[in-house]
């Protein structure tokens, strides 16, 4: 009579005991960056919430006393960078990964294009800087303009635009392609109400990471000429301006410890900017998926 293999109970219980250990490991890397960064946002809210009323959004600033002035001129001009950012990157970037995507998938030029993109999302932003500088400021002669520190801005994005749009196109179904180019469909309309359509939800998402990262730059713009101090809000593409990063770096570099203060507020009003624009964008998106299903 044969006897029945024998189960290694021991073996087994250091399975277990080690997936949980793996599985609190995890846990941790998740809720301490987590912990902290809510504990920091705790800190500067507490700072500076009290500090925010309708004279501090719509008043300039002042350099001598820190219980005067606001941040209007630098919240004009981040809305003014933005939203030629916007306007700039996302129909070059979205442009961009549908020929990558759809017409120039096998070719050899798109494989140098992809390496290339990839290797600029990793770039620093103060690279992007100097390149702003010496093309748009000097070469182009723009100057010290809301429009140069936009374009430089849009080159800085351009790679998170251009992957992410691309990632979102290929969640599309190879067969939706096929069943509208077998009814008759050129590779434009199979694109044009079809791809685009589908995937729609992911370049907004796309869009939402590309001007999170954008409204909370400060290298490339100190660069390329933004004014720290500056008692006007921008009135055109060829304006000086500041922006709301720009602003809390020159209080907080400030000798004066009370425009911490300052700093604090500013740095709550920019997080409130940005959750703004994200839930508009967001809100777009739900609205797309819906159509959809």
């Amino acid at each position: 009579m044969a006897t029945p293999p024998r189960i290694d109970i021991s073996g087994r219980r250091e399975g277990v005991w080690s997936e949980r250990a793996f599985v609190w490991v995890c846990r941790l890397a998740v809720f301490l960056p987590l912990a902290v960064l809510a504990w920091l946002l705790g800190q500067v809210i507490a700072q500076g919430v009290a500090r925010i009323d309708l004279a501090f959004i719509l008043e300039a600033p002042s350099q001598l006393d820190a219980t005067t002035g606001g941040i209007w001129p630098a919240l004009m001009g981040s809305l003014w960078l933005i939203g030629l950012t916007a306007a700039v990157s996302l129909p070059i970037g979205v442009g961009a990964a549908i020929y990558l995507e759809e017409y120039g998938k096998r070719s050899k030029l798109a494989t140098v294009v992809e390496i290339a993109i990839a290797n600029l999302a990793g770039v620093p932003s103060i690279i992007y800087g100097m390149l702003g500088l010496g093309l748009f400021v000097r070469a182009m002669a723009l100057g010290e303009t809301v429009i140069a520190g936009a374009l430089t801005l849009s080159i800085l994005v351009l790679p998170v635009v251009i992957m992410s749009s691309r990632e979102a196109l290929r969640t599309v179904k190879d067969s939706l392609r096929e069943a509208a180019l077998g009814l008759g469909a050129t590779r434009w309309q199979t694109t044009r109400h079809v791809v685009l359509p589908m995937a729609l939800p992911g370049i907004l998402t796309g869009a939402i990471l590309a001007i999170s990262r954008a409204i909370g730059e400060t290298a490339p713009l100190v660069v390329v000429g933004a004014v720290a101090f500056i008692l006007y809000a921008p009135d055109g593409f060829d304006a000086e301006y500041t922006a709301l990063p720009m602003q809390i770096f020159q209080w907080t570099s400030s000798p004066k410890r009370d425009f911490l203060t300052n700093a604090a507020a500013g740095i709550v009003v920019l997080m409130l900017t940005l959750f703004l624009l994200n839930s508009i964008a967001i809100l777009l998106r739900n609205r797309f998926q819906k159509r959809m299903y």
